[in-house]
């Protein structure tokens, strides 16, 4: 079975982050607001924007929490495949955490 990370972008422009085991249905349910309070339900329509497969539900759902940390920048940076500055988004990020220790 494969188990997929995806990112949706809704109509107000901010992405959501989701893993599932079936990404086709997935959509559908989040397109026809199959569950009410999702996050989606009420920033339709929503475009998939990313996707990617995994062997197993534990590493989708590590990428998937490890995603939703992210940025908006570094995010966009993924969906687009620029994983030089996806790259250079996360030592911009180490960097400033480094930096607000040394200051503790």
């Amino acid at each position: 079975m494969t188990f997929w990370v995806y990112i949706l972008r809704c109509a107000d422009y901010s992405y959501y982050t989701g893993h599932t085991d079936n990404l086709d249905q997935r959509i559908e349910q989040h397109k026809f607001r199959t569950f009410p309070t999702c996050y989606t339900a009420s920033r339709l329509p929503v475009e998939l924007v990313f996707s990617q497969p995994f062997p197993t539900r534990d590493e989708a759902l590590a990428c998937e929490r490890r995603i939703k940390g992210w940025s908006r920048k570094k995010k966009e940076a993924m969906i687009t495949g620029d994983w030089r500055r996806v790259s250079e988004l996360a030592r911009n990020t180490l960097r400033q955490a480094q930096g607000e220790r040394s200051l503790e």
